[in-house]
């Protein structure tokens, strides 16, 4: 029952694999409740206990359009909401005529409640699901069972909620490591595309405009086999720090090859960009790194174009930043419009601009 593997657990983004991964908890929790809840209510329709069949039968329903939902349009129906108020209800009227029968399949019910829901939710859920169970322990069972249930409940949760806690700690943490570089912090490649194409769709939709930086410093093997490679991630940790000081908290600053950076720009046209990019050439240039290391960067800067996809886009900006370097270095070079069929910039296309 593996709904979501040819989606979401291929992803190549690590945020959206972790996505699809909790539906498919989501949608085999579901499916399993559903599968172990039809019997009963059959059980329950022999036993004459027809409003607990009805309750059972508002369970399955529910489990149904949750599953349909998820398999096909990809929706959490009221984000599993509903789970928790039927599980309650069914519980607690269960355990008050059945005895301890009913009671079984509270401790089930408030474990799925931390996987189903965010953790302060769950976490309110199941207070209240182990007092209503208390109160129904209490009247239904000996004052000896009464704190057996409530205790044995409780730790069943308390159990249950640091577990969940812990994985979902672990999926941050993941996620995290996932997706940024672990010597200067930046973004990575991870979800290079997918934030492309957030900025496109704006594009496509609103008319709104987007930009790319491109830099790289010049002459950066220089540094490795000068002063070492640990003098050269200090400065490549140390250029992060400066780039990330000029940038707004919307842009988003990216590592994508060794020494080279991309900048993405919301809301930014060609202009400001350029801008923007003159102004962090100078912030690289005008005061040396680790007190003595002077150091000059290159960097293109390209504008979403009308119906091209994030690759030509990031393309078109690796070919200018190309130019920039041809050109002499320590300059900025405007990529403007489409590239040429054989995929390289048309000169006209490489616009410098003075650093």
């Amino acid at each position: 029952m593996n709904a979501f593997s040819n989606v979401d657990s291929k992803s190549t983004n690590p945020t959206i694999a972790v996505l699809g991964f909790k539906r498919q908890l989501v949608y085999h929790l579901h499916f399993w409740a559903f599968i172990a809840v039809v019997p009963l209510v059959v059980v329950q329709w022999h036993h004459s206990h027809f409003l607990l069949v009805g309750l059972l039968i508002l369970f399955c329903a529910n489990a149904l359009l949750v599953i349909g939902l998820l398999r096909f349009y990809g929706i959490y129906f009221l984000q599993g909401r509903l789970f928790p108020l039927l599980a309650v209800v069914c519980a607690a009227y269960s355990t008050a005529i059945n005895g301890h029968a009913g009671l079984y399949w509270a401790y089930p019910a408030a474990s799925a409640l931390f996987f189903l829901l965010p953790l302060r939710e769950a976490i309110a859920s199941n207070i209240i699901f182990v007092s209503v169970m208390a109160v129904v322990s209490f009247v239904t069972f000996p004052e000896a069972d009464f704190w057996r249930i409530t205790f044995s409940l409780g730790l069943n949760c308390l159990f249950s909620m640091i577990f969940a806690w812990l994985v979902g700690k672990l999926q941050d943490e993941l996620t995290r490591l996932a997706t940024t570089d672990p010597l200067t912090g930046c973004l990575n490649r991870s979800q290079l595309a997918d934030i492309l194409n957030s900025q496109i769709q704006l594009q496509e939709r609103y008319g709104r405009a987007s930009s790319l930086i491109l830099l790289d410093l010049d002459y950066f093997k220089t540094i490795n086999d000068q002063w070492g490679h640990l003098a050269g991630d200090k400065v490549l940790t140390e250029l992060a720090e400066r780039l990330r000081n000029r940038l707004r908290e919307t842009d988003q600053l990216f590592r994508i090859g060794g020494e080279e950076f991309m900048i993405m720009l919301p809301e930014t046209g060609q202009r400001e960009g350029n801008l923007l990019a003159n102004q962090l050439l100078t912030s690289i240039s005008a005061r040396p790194f680790l007190e003595d290391i002077r150091i000059t960067a290159s960097a293109s800067i390209a504008q979403i174009s009308k119906g091209e996809t994030w690759s030509v886009w990031l393309n078109r900006a690796d070919q200018a930043l190309y130019g920039a370097k041809s050109r002499g270095r320590n300059q900025v070079v405007s990529a403007a419009g489409q590239l040429a069929p054989d995929g390289r910039n048309p000169d006209d296309a490489l616009t410098p601009v003075a650093s």
